[in-house]
């Protein structure tokens, strides 16, 4: 239920007798009583919605605004009297103290009742009718100063008396026409004796517009009051009289299709007789709208019979507006209207220039699309899925291909969804029904060929109320999608001219049905040269832009932009360094606000007092003269990163101590490592007796942070073989592989971002399974610039290319046999 003040009430009389507890009926010692009490000095104020309230009438309303709520829940703990005033515009949600009527009713609670449905009800009773003075408060509700609105005295001559008798009779006549009404209500009439409480109450239940009721709260003369009673009840039975005398025209004996048509005539005599209807007008438009669309015949039969059923609805149904509404939808979808394609190449591939910089492999795809596209014209678009690390410009990318291709762009956050009526929308038949958000954003986007980007497809989650990933199967299915069926629209909507655009920042936790369903697409990391021209093409720009600055206000020269990168981030995207950039361009702002002096062309010093001293060092690989200290490659969902592997050496008996929050699959490696370098100990010169006299701890430092994976198994084997050989690993080294009991090096993946991270931390030669050449050769060659690979097939080529002949500074001596105690 919306929230609003509801009066609902018959359209004529409601059910009374002398027994009810709603309707008392009000003798004249009552209402004297009644109207001399003192009417309070300010008032909280009640307003109502779509009815008003007359004194000594008692009335229940459902009350929903929140402020309502309050005010009725404070008053009913108190005195329990409010002011009721009715609104001047009844569409108005939250109406203030002026759009309100200066004439309205001291109400008494009778009664508060919370309804099975959640609902607040209130049972009031109107005291004495006041004026609104000034207001005095707005919140949490209106309060307002009132004065007693007197009514001037009235004398009951003879024609007086003729009118109200001739309003008791004319209601009487009503209720006997209405079959709806019961004839208890014309006992209830008869039986009221004071003529003020009389009219009050046939105004506060007749048939009659609200402005025609407020008008008569309004009128301080009784006699005036009783006259515009008498006018629109005059009005009301003529109507009824008129209904009956069609009635009695068509009441013979007629099958269906005949019966069908004399209630529709009927139907229509009476609205044009009332000078037509709000529901006749949406009706035409409807059609009228309907007319103009491109939609299959399949289509155009169903809404026919969904319209039909609409004109035989009562406007007051509550299942009308849920039909007007399903309707209004189908109109709004957009049905066989594409926008044209911009099939200028050339044009496409300098505007994804423009607006990304890298990203090759993604642009290539896009123009490849397009290349077929223009020589087919007609053909499935693909679902692609964008697969990187924050911050790369992954969900950016999706309005640069709709504006290279012309076409509307959408896009639906994928984010926590957990129920699958987000995808597939509701049934009709529950309250509250609406579409899933794939329809819901075509009819936002208007075109049936929109670029539709879902955000964040590997985060969607799984409840209890269904699973969001097997919903979008039949999205992402270039085979299935274009007989798409949502449940609120009941009819197949075909998808397959979308081009969906799918991000991800991990394929792992994405369904495997839905995985194959995409086209993956990896969008990297980016290289420091990279990111300087980012930051000076968007980032900077839009810095300034954003922050009121001109071109000339500040100069941030490239090797500025490097020391933020290389200081103050380590990331694959180019989200942190846009948030340095912004604080640097807020440092100048600051300056400029304040009419201080300062440096236009920014320098190093300038650049340590805005973001403070760096915050990462240049150099991080660990230096060679600590035996058992080995850099390796890790993979991560923001990314690639380097990780340091320690292995030490203590007397004791042969234990292996692996600590650093290791996975299983790393800890495995590592037990790997050692029986490995066991059985072959004499290869490399160890004695085998150290094995049993010697303990070994292995640690990944940054122990709060989870590290799993065999890409660890060769920097594992390298750390164990240092340090139970005391010799040196080269400088600037890293390495990456999985490893097997065999003695073989198996390729790993996210080589390019482990390439990146190994350039970040100034690493100068990587160790790679020979296998992972492939990957090395699809990358940008400016990316493996400066940087030296070595492929190994064997673990013993590891070792060879990993340590130096040199042993450290300081080796333990491994020579000393250490004393077995025994007791």
């Amino acid at each position: 239920m919306s929230k609003q003040d509801i009066f609902d009430f018959h359209s004529a009389m409601p059910i009374i007798n002398e027994d009810t507890e709603f309707f008392p009926l009000m003798s004249q010692q009552d209402e004297d009583e009644m109207n001399n009490e003192e009417t309070p000095e300010t008032l909280a104020i009640l307003p109502l919605r779509n009815t008003v309230l007359f004194p000594g009438v008692v009335i229940p309303i459902t009350v929903g605004r929140d402020k309502s709520i309050k005010l009725i829940k404070e008053a009913y703990k108190g005195n329990k009297i409010i002011g009721v005033v009715s609104q001047k515009d009844v569409s108005i949600e939250d109406p203030t103290f002026e759009q309100l009527n200066t004439v309205g009713t001291v109400a008494n609670i009778i009664k508060l009742l919370q309804m099975p449905d959640g609902n607040t009800t209130v049972i009031i009773q109107g005291k004495q009718r006041f004026s609104l003075i000034e207001e005095v408060q707005n919140e949490p509700y209106i309060k307002a100063v009132v004065k007693k609105f007197e009514e001037q005295k009235h004398k009951a001559d003879k024609e007086f008396k003729t009118l109200i008798a001739s309003i008791r009779e004319m209601s009487a006549q009503i209720i006997q026409l209405s079959p709806n009404i019961p004839t208890e209500a014309s006992i209830a009439l008869k039986n009221i004796e004071s003529n003020s409480f009389l009219i009050n109450f046939i105004s506060s239940n007749m048939n009659a517009e609200m402005a025609d009721k407020q008008k008569i709260l309004e009128m301080n003369k009784l006699q005036d009051r009783a006259q515009k009673v008498m006018e629109l009840l005059m009005v009301e039975l003529q109507m009824l009289e008129l209904r009956n005398q069609i009635q009695s025209k068509v009441r013979t004996d007629l099958d269906k299709q005949q019966r069908d048509y004399f209630l529709n005539q009927q139907l229509k005599t009476i609205q044009e007789e009332l000078g037509g209807s709000s529901a006749d007008l949406e009706f035409d438009a409807l059609q009228e709208k309907a007319k103009q669309k491109k939609w299959s015949k399949a289509v155009a039969s169903h809404f026919d019979k969904e319209l039909d059923k609409l004109g035989r609805m009562n406007p007051a149904a509550p299942d009308y507006s849920v039909q007007l509404n399903y309707l209004e939808l189908l109109l709004d979808l957009p049905w066989s209207e594409f926008t044209k394609d911009n099939f200028d190449l050339k044009r496409a591939q300098r505007i994804l220039d423009k607006d990304h910089f890298g990203l090759e492999k993604v642009k290539q795809r896009i123009i490849e699309y397009l290349a077929v596209l223009k020589l087919k014209r007609d053909m499935k678009a693909p679902i692609l899925c964008l697969v990187g690390p924050p911050g790369v410009g992954k969900t950016s990318l999706g309005k640069s291909i709709a504006k290279a291709l012309g076409r509307k762009y959408v896009r639906m956050a994928l984010g926590g969804i957990r129920d699958e009526a987000e995808i597939r929308g509701h049934r009709k038949t529950y309250i509250g029904a609406m579409p899933g958000r794939i329809i819901s954003s075509i009819k936002k986007a208007g075109a049936d060929n929109p670029v539709f980007v879902l955000d964040e497809i590997d985060k969607v989650g799984t409840d209890h109320r269904g699973d969001p990933s097997s919903a979008l199967l039949e999205v992402l299915d270039p085979e299935q999608n274009s007989a798409f069926y949502d449940h609120y629209v009941e009819m197949d909507y075909d998808l397959s001219n979308i081009l969906f655009i799918a991000t991800a920042n991990s394929l792992s936790t994405i369904q495997p049905a839905l995985l194959d369903r995409m086209e993956i697409i990896e969008v990297n990391g980016y290289t420091i040269e990279e990111k300087i021209e980012i930051a000076k093409k968007y980032l900077l720009p839009k810095q300034k832009e954003n922050h009121g600055l001109q071109n000339k206000d500040i100069n941030l020269k490239p090797a500025l932009i490097e020391k933020v990168i290389e200081d103050y981030t380590r990331e694959s995207g180019v989200r942190g360094l846009e948030k340095k950039i912004g604080s640097i361009v807020r440092g100048v702002a600051t300056k400029i606000a304040m009419e201080e002096e300062y440096q236009v062309t920014l320098t190093p010093e300038d650049i340590e007092r805005i973001l403070g001293a760096p915050i990462y060092d240049k150099d991080l690989y660990e230096g060679n003269e600590v035996a058992g200290v080995v850099t390796g490659l890790a993979w991560t969902s923001v990314g690639g990163d380097i990780l340091f592997i320690e292995a030490s050496l203590s007397p004791g008996k042969g234990k292996l101590t692996l600590t650093g929050n290791l996975g299983d699959v790393m800890k495995e490696s590592a037990v790997i490592a050692l029986a490995y370098l066991r059985a072959h100990a004499a290869e490399f010169g160890i004695d085998y007796s150290l094995f049993d006299n010697w303990d070994v701890h292995v640690h990944v430092p940054a122990g709060a942070t989870p590290k799993d994976g065999p890409s660890a198994g060769v920097t594992m084997l390298t750390a164990l073989t240092s340090a139970f050989t005391q010799r040196k690993v080269k400088q600037h080294l890293a390495m990456t592989g999985e490893i097997t009991l065999r003695g073989k090096v198996l390729p790993v993946g996210g080589i390019k971002e482990k390439i990146l991270a190994a350039k970040r931390a100034n690493i100068k030669e990587i160790i790679l399974c020979k296998s992972n050449r492939k990957d090395i050769l699809e990358i940008k060659e400016s990316y493996v610039k400066d940087l030296k690979f070595h492929y190994v097939t064997e673990m013993s080529e590891v070792i060879e290319m990993a340590l130096t002949k040199n042993k450290v500074k300081k080796p333990l001596d491994l020579s000393v046999k250490i004393p077995t105690i025994v007791n």
